[in-house]
């Protein structure tokens, strides 16, 4: 079934979905398998449910996360109302700022694949009581996998696709935000993306061993000891940025971003710093970059520092015009465009 195809349907079947929903016997369909690329090589796959259970997933969604969303912490960034990558970037800058100059990065190993869904059922039922919304909730927790005709069994994780996913994530990790917090520890966490400020490496060893286990013990999620690591923040990136090694940090452009764009002509230069004011100004962008040529390079130049200086929430995609060397904010061979 089609987007458009829904509304007709919802008129016709609407009275009966209901009456299920409400003595709990609707029945979850499987979601269909996706794999999307990743940006640092490999597949993310996608679990897409059918339009009609996005709809009832957006539904409970709008009712749930009101529940959540006030005893969230203030250092989780990801998928709330009002926050945005860009925050936790400048929340991050500020804490290294003040001398926390060793960080924690932390990366989950498959994360949405691998929740535990008894431990996710135990949190959302603190503060969730009705059995219906919680036999519904578990069900799009078990829902079958569609790839080539057939449908596998679930048993743990949960699908990303779907728009419950990114709110399951946080009620799970916010266990993990209230621990940090208990230590007294500066931290910023987007999703399962999580890093944590501290004065020394020694510092940092014994805090990434700590969390590693209480990771574990309470929450059943493995680190990825490959990918995480204790360094300084100019060594690693968070959410696709990285920072210099100034006290007061800051970004720096590649040398190549630079004179590419000197050797722009007036008239591109001209419509680039137009372009970039008018960033600075509102702080908002205007969409994808679709110029071609020197008009994209001078763009693409200028953009990310006036991105990262007025909080727009930006994402990194491949792109074949790259700009050569890194620029400290993960563009190397990328186009940097809004996200609102």
């Amino acid at each position: 079934m089609t987007v458009d195809e829904l509304k007709s349907y919802l008129h016709e079947h609407w009275e009966r979905i209901e009456a299920e929903l409400l003595r709990g016997t609707y029945r979850v369909q499987a979601v269909r398998a996706v794999e999307i690329p990743k940006p640092n090589g490999g597949t993310r796959q996608l679990g897409i449910p059918t339009v009609l259970d996005r709809l009832i997933q957006q539904a409970l969604h709008q009712v749930v996360s009101p529940i959540f969303e006030p005893h969230f912490s203030r250092h989780s960034y990801g998928f709330r109302p009002g926050r945005n990558a860009h925050q936790a970037v400048v929340q991050a800058r500020q804490y290294v700022a003040e001398g926390k100059r060793w960080v924690i990065d932390i990366d989950l190993e498959k994360f949405f694949d691998r929740v535990n869904h008894d431990i996710l059922m135990s949190r959302i039922a603190r503060r969730v009581q009705d059995k219906r919304v919680l036999k519904l909730i578990r069900q799009y927790l078990q829902a079958g996998i569609l790839l080539d005709g057939v449908v596998s069994a679930r048993s743990e994780g949960t699908p990303q696709g779907g728009p419950l996913s990114s709110l399951l994530s946080n009620i799970l990790l916010d266990e993990l935000d209230k621990e940090l917090e208990r230590r007294g520890h500066a931290f910023c966490r987007y999703a399962d993306d999580c890093n944590i400020y501290v004065h020394s490496r020694r510092a940092g060893e014994r805090v990434k061993t700590s969390i590693t286990r209480f990771l574990f013990e309470h929450l059943r999620l493995q680190v990825n000891e490959k990918k995480s690591a204790v360094a300084r923040p100019w060594q690693r990136k968070f959410l696709g940025y990285s920072m210099t090694f100034h006290k007061q940090p800051r970004l720096k452009p590649a040398k190549e971003a630079v004179k590419r764009f000197k050797r722009e002509d007036r008239r591109s230069t001209h419509a680039a710093s137009a372009r970039v004011g008018h960033i600075l100004s509102t702080g908002r962008g205007e969409g994808d970059f679709r110029g071609t040529g020197r008009m994209a390079a001078a763009e693409t130049a200028l953009y990310p520092l006036a991105a990262v200086e007025t909080c727009v929430h930006t994402r990194t995609t491949a792109d074949a015009s790259g700009i050569g060397r890194d620029t400290g904010m993960a563009i190397r061979h990328k186009r940097t465009r809004p996200l609102v």
